[in-house]
């Protein structure tokens, strides 16, 4: 066999979300992108605010010897501190520093953090439905994802948690502003899950490590805040980036922050570092490492995704389909017409509409619209969906 059998199992259940977008492209090169509405990948059409390129300008052109070179493995030590002031600012705690490794996006963070905690066999929560790639990631260093279901809010369902946790539990991974369903977790409820981490900590004699994945954090609407989880529970550790507040997924630029309240804060910041190296993410790109604190307060804009969230939301519940109001990220989780997800998302592609089946995210019936697109695009979506929609009726 040419490729590890593990993986080649994958490869069967591997990414649908890519597999739809693959779909779209496809498409669009038969019918002409104006055709085909595609909303498949969490893919931002809208350019990173003005200060970005400004700094990567002025970066590019400074005649600053070393600009390019290896740096200490954890980062560069200015952009850890600036970002340990920020995690200091929202979460009232004494971050250093040290508490901070850059690495290259959100995802290199979970791998680094998951390689550092877990042991083979060891259980890692994620609450139902989440992105699918959490599965491989936690496979990737010998740990066992278990799916727990969610209220109908598809916020956190502290019984169903109760239950699932048991003596190979590691760490539980929560994901606020929530990919699919936009969905925003509260300081209360934040703060109840933690109660419940750190009660279960001590019956089984190990902490329970919350693992909050937060790329999406500054993408809220209707003047939402999202909470630090920081407050929440102390044996934190947080995995974002700047793909989405800063308009830049293909820049891979991202950090994990270690919670000053850990009971073993030195040794897993030790563990990141010695991870991050093991597993050849050394170094987060230095040029975004250093526009970093040069925009400090930059975002995109987000009336955008906030009128194209209102437009979908609105026209969909005319339709009469169910669907949580999101809060936040620029996704629309709504349920579909009939049981069958794959068959409803098929159909939609039939009609040049390309959607994420739920099944994707671990929850069928469901199915996932991204919205981070014009919005004369959404706009011009909106009968093919009406149509979509009357073909089950």
């Amino acid at each position: 066999m040419a490729i590890a059998k593990k993986l080649q199992q994958s490869l069967g259940s591997s990414s649908l979300i890519r597999q739809m977008f693959e779909e779209g492209e496809r498409r669009k090169a038969l019918y002409g992108e104006d055709k085909v509405f595609d909303f498949s990948l969490g893919n931002p059409v809208f350019e990173p605010p003005k200060q970005v390129k400004a700094a990567l300008q002025a970066l590019i052109a400074s005649d600053r010897p070393g600009q390019h070179r290896y740096m200490p493995n954890a980062g560069l030590a200015g952009t850890r501190s600036y970002l340990a002031g920020k995690l200091a600012l929202e979460s009232g705690l004494e971050f250093g520093a040290e508490d901070v490794v850059m690495t290259v996006g959100a995802g290199g963070a979970l791998n680094v953090i998951l390689k550092t905690l877990l042991d083979p066999g060891d259980e890692v929560l994620v609450l139902r439905p989440y992105f699918v790639e959490y599965d491989f990631y936690i496979d990737n260093h010998g740990g066992v994802p278990v799916s727990v279901p969610t209220l109908p809010d598809f916020t956190p369902d502290l019984a169903a948690l109760a239950q699932a946790i048991n003596p190979k539990t590691k760490a539980l991974l929560i994901n606020s502003p929530n990919n699919p369903t936009g969905v925003v977790y509260s300081a209360q409820q934040l703060a109840e899950l933690g109660a419940l981490l750190e009660q279960k900590s001590r019956a089984l004699g190990h902490p329970i490590h919350l693992i909050s994945d937060e790329p999406y954090r500054a993408i809220v609407f209707d003047r939402l805040e999202v909470p630090s989880v920081f407050k929440a529970y102390p044996n934190c550790i947080l995995a974002t980036s700047s793909s989405k507040d800063l308009a830049l997924p293909g820049e891979r630029i991202g950090y994990l922050a270690v919670s000053p309240r850990h009971q073993d804060r030195a040794l897993v910041r030790a563990g990141t570092v010695l991870a991050l190296r093991t597993l050849g993410f050394v170094n987060a790109p230095a040029l975004m490492q250093r526009m970093l604190p040069l925009v400090d307060g930059a975002r995109v804009d987000l009336g955008p995704y906030q009128k194209n969230r209102d437009l979908l939301y609105d026209h969909l519940r005319g339709l009469g389909l169910e669907c949580v109001k999101p809060g936040g990220a620029f996704y629309l989780f709504p349920k579909a017409p009939i049981e069958d997800d794959l068959e409803f998302v098929k159909a939609a592609q039939e009609l040049n509409l390309l959607l994420v089946p739920g099944s994707a995210f671990r929850l069928k019936g469901y199915f996932r619209i991204a919205y981070c697109f014009e919005t004369a695009k959404i706009e011009a979506s909106l009968p093919v969906f009406e149509r979509l929609v009357k073909q089950f009726s």
